[in-house]
């Protein structure tokens, strides 16, 4: 990927992040970071709180204790816009295309806090960096593929060239296939450009395969951390999340 598509330099880092939706907290105390040029991946079962989780550090769900900072600067408790002044860029499970709009409209939308005059320049250095968007602008994003809009909601998200990537499960409903090639070039390669990316990953396996470094939600909480080697030699990372047992 080119590094044209970031801006890089920035960390993110979650202190003892608290959240929830009021009443009790879905998330607790969780402490994560991710450095520029990583890839940090969040696993856990459906419930966990990991889509919450990145919520929280965007500013769409409230956060009750604990600290989110993004280069130094304490952006905890600012809305999802200055957020994504700060340099985030979000891309959620959900609701990551306009699927009534064209593609060169999804990334114009995705361009919104830069000057108009810019605009058209910065989509043609995102559809560099995804070739395959370029040859379908005036497609409807509702008539893409799967793997194509993943591809839309990055570069939708790029369009502010931002210095950290949040993906909540950019893989959802992708053939094992298609999955692969989405997290090992394109998840892969944004981090390569310098971004610090923090993805949500139900695939365990193929998110170590591109992780510096994983994080095991269980119950709202941090239950284990570590590189992929040291998951691969747990037990009980192996046996809860992928299925086997350690070979010794």
């Amino acid at each position: 990927m080119s590094a044209e598509g970031v801006s890089a330099g920035l960390s993110l880092r979650a202190a003892g992040v608290t959240a929830g939706y009021g009443g009790d907290p879905v998330i607790r105390n969780v402490t994560v970071h991710a450095e520029p040029g990583e890839v940090v991946s969040l696993v856990g079962a459906n419930g966990s709180g990991k889509s919450t989780f990145l919520k929280s550090l965007v500013g769409v769900v409230r956060v009750t204790a604990g600290t989110v900072t993004v280069g130094g600067t304490d952006v905890t408790h600012w809305a999802p816009e200055e957020v994504a002044r700060a340099g985030v860029g979000y891309v959620p499970q959900v609701d990551d295309v306009f699927p009534p709009l064209t593609v060169r409209e999804n990334l114009e939308m995705g361009g919104y806090l830069l000057p108009s005059r810019d605009v058209r320049a910065r989509i043609d250095e995102v559809t560099a960096i995804f070739p395959r968007l370029g040859a379908m602008l005036s497609r409807p994003a509702g008539k893409l593929s799967g793997g194509e809009r993943k591809m839309l909601a990055m570069g939708r998200v790029l369009m502010l060239r931002p210095s950290v990537f949040l993906l909540d499960e950019p893989t959802a409903n992708l053939a094992p296939a298609i999955a692969r090639t989405l997290l090992e070039e394109h998840v892969r390669g944004l981090a390569g450009s310098g971004a610090a990316v923090l993805v949500v990953e139900q695939r365990a396996r193929a998110a170590l395969a591109i992780s510096s470094r994983t994080y095991v939600l269980a119950g709202g909480e941090v239950r284990m951390e570590g590189t992929p080697a040291e998951l691969l030699a747990s037990p009980a990372f192996v046996e809860s999340f992928l299925g086997g047992t350690v070979t010794r």
